[in-house]
């Protein structure tokens, strides 16, 4: 049985009393480099996407999930780009200053590699994480996320091009074909 629950977490849908968590996190400029957003989001606008965030992730083409820990938001992890046909898709993880560092990120992503691959029976998964964050590195490497590439300047901050680097998660219990 495949359990979004582990000994500290839980993940979950997220919900329309999930407003002012998000509100928070999508207007603290520190998460915009990793999140890609360069203005800020009302709430309206955030009300709108928790209508729509109820789709299927085969409609929307990705899931956002909560972290919860003692049943307080903590942060969110996220399915992005999912393609069924080729059975793989981004993940992306943020979680407030306050709880890094403390293993709930690695709790989060362990959960989530199980889901998609035992539910979902994705084939792969890959992230993209800047060359500087090296919490998020170590994270997915302990989790057996290999790197196989460099995006060359790929994003750009604080007049500085930064690299990009690509890490994927090979299913290795799916035969090859």
């Amino acid at each position: 049985m495949v359990k979004l629950t582990s000994k500290h977490i839980n993940l979950r849908a997220i919900e329309p009393r999930d407003l002012d968590f998000l509100f928070q996190i999508e207007n603290d400029t520190s998460f915009w480099q990793v999140s890609n957003t360069q203005v800020p989001f009302s709430k309206f606008i955030l009300k709108q996407y928790l209508v729509n965030a109820q789709q299927d992730i085969y409609e929307a083409k990705q899931l956002r999930l909560i972290i919860e820990h003692n049943k307080v938001a903590i942060g969110m992890i996220d399915l992005f780009d999912f393609n069924p046909q080729h059975r793989r898709a981004g993940v992306g993880i943020l979680l407030l200053n306050a709880y890094q560092k403390k293993g709930f990120a690695n709790e989060a992503l362990k959960l989530l590699i199980n889901y998609t691959f035992a539910i979902l029976n994705l084939h792969q998964l890959f992230a993209n994480i800047g060359c500087n964050n090296t919490n998020s590195i170590a994270l997915f490497k302990r989790n057996n996320f290999k790197q196989i590439g460099i995006k060359k300047d790929w994003f750009f901050s604080n007049n500085t091009y930064h690299d990009v680097l690509l890490f994927q998660l090979i299913n290795d219990t799916k035969t090859k074909q």
